[in-house]
């Protein structure tokens, strides 16, 4: 297995920088996979650029470094299977960048870019898929229809993202639904007691309340009726009665009173 120690440690030391850089700085579509013990293979995973047929698909993808690294380039290679001129179907990558145009000054960064670049905008006349090449040529339609195709069926699905927004949409939904149907009971409430004040008698001007469709004229104590400007107790003729009767009792016992008052002066 390969290690660190097929590299010289100045080349270690910057690799080791520049995918500390890569990892807290990813570039669009793309994250790369470290393994501090070994810096020779790096792994990552391309997004299908939106608008190209391999849209709504993850790519995972490695670059092999050689001893001589950076004086020579890295060999890239596609682990995904997918339907593209520039990849052949053992998955290596055929991109100038890695190839006559290499320069030990690019970095990794650069070089995923490029990668990237290649699924927006292909080379068929450098292809290393002739049927690819040749069907991009010849019948674009096709061609999509060819990637879309591997695309589908190889590549991994991308995670959904903003799940912890999606959850709090959910409940702030659940909540204002909440607080619409509590608004939907206190309107209808109040409405039912503004028609139960319309519809009492006019001699009566706090109507006793009205539960289950019964009335509580006749019996005993009514329950307190709440209208639209408050609370108030209802008088009903049964609590008038009693109250009568109380007022005709007073005044004999206040008379017993004052005679044993007279009573107790003369002795």
């Amino acid at each position: 297995q390969a290690t660190n120690e097929n590299l010289p440690p100045n080349v270690v030391k910057q690799l080791a920088k520049e995918l500390k850089n890569l990892d807290e700085v990813p570039p669009e579509g793309i994250k790369v996979g470290i393994n501090d013990d070994n810096f020779s293979t790096i792994y990552a995973d391309i997004e299908g650029p939106a608008g190209t047929p391999y849209e709504n698909g993850i790519f995972r993808m490695k670059l092999i470094l050689s001893h001589d690294f950076p004086q020579s380039p890295p060999k890239g290679y596609f682990l995904t299977k997918i339907f593209h001129p520039n990849i052949a179907t053992n998955g290596e990558i055929c991109v100038n960048a890695l190839k006559k145009d290499w320069n030990p000054t690019l970095g990794l960064r650069h070089v995923l870019i490029v990668i990237r670049c290649l699924l927006i905008e292909p080379f068929p006349e450098s292809a290393l898929n002739e049927q690819a090449g040749k069907m991009l040529l010849e019948n674009y339609d096709e061609y999509a229809r060819h990637a879309r195709l591997y695309t589908g069926i190889h590549a991994l699905k991308p995670k959904p993202k903003h799940k912890t927004g999606a959850i709090s949409e959910s409940t702030t939904n659940v909540a204002e639904a909440a607080a619409a149907v509590v608004s939907a009971k206190s309107s209808s409430d109040q409405k039912s007691v503004v028609a139960s004040a319309a519809t009492a008698p006019l001699s009566s001007p706090l109507a006793p309340k009205t539960e289950n469709g019964q009335d509580h004229r006749g019996g005993g104590a009514a329950a307190p009726e709440t209208g639209v400007s408050g609370s108030k107790p209802a008088t009903t003729a049964a609590s008038v009665k009693k109250e009568s009767a109380l007022a005709k009792v007073l005044p004999a016992d206040k008379k017993k009173i004052d005679a044993r008052k007279r009573s107790l002066k003369r002795l």
